[in-house]
């Protein structure tokens, strides 16, 4: 009889190959996930959702022209505005109707604008802030929830 002479993996090879296949799978689950997760951007030293809170302004419409004043101590680097009809709702920037600063309402500051023309027939509106604030790559824009808003019936 012959003996069959068939050698296999080494263990300790075997295990080196297994721990290295479950670290490439970990770090595979962990980009791929990481991807998932949004990175807050900070304003103040907090999180930016939690300054949203802090925003603090007073808006008024009359006969097409839109006025803001930032009473608080937050600036507001842009403003959104949610625009109801009988048909339903649409989201703007206040830049697509005049020309808002370019770096937002600073403390104390104020916009007016004529916006009219294309509110005409509308039910209400509602104004929304969006900060802007700092994250591990740079400026990032965030726009505050609705309930943080300022609503104008038309």
């Amino acid at each position: 009889m012959k003996k069959n002479k068939k050698r296999g993996i080494s263990p300790v090879i075997a295990t080196v190959l297994l721990v290295a296949m479950v670290v490439v799978i970990g770090l595979i689950i962990f980009l791929w996930f990481r991807g998932f997760v949004e990175e807050e951007g900070m304003k103040f030293g907090k999180n930016i959702r939690l300054v949203c809170e802090d925003v603090d302004f007073d808006a008024s419409y009359s006969q097409g022209n839109l006025k803001i004043v930032n009473n608080g101590n937050v600036p507001i680097f842009r403003m959104k505005i949610k625009i109801f009809s009988e048909a339903g709702y649409e989201t703007k920037d206040i830049k697509d109707f005049s020309d808002w600063p370019a770096r937002g309402l600073n403390s104390g500051g104020s916009f007016s604008g004529n916006i009219g023309g294309y509110l005409s027939g509308k039910e209400k509106i509602i104004l929304i802030p969006v900060l802007i604030g700092t994250s591990g790559k740079g400026e990032k824009v965030f726009k505050c929830e609705e309930q943080y808003g300022y609503e104008i019936d038309i």
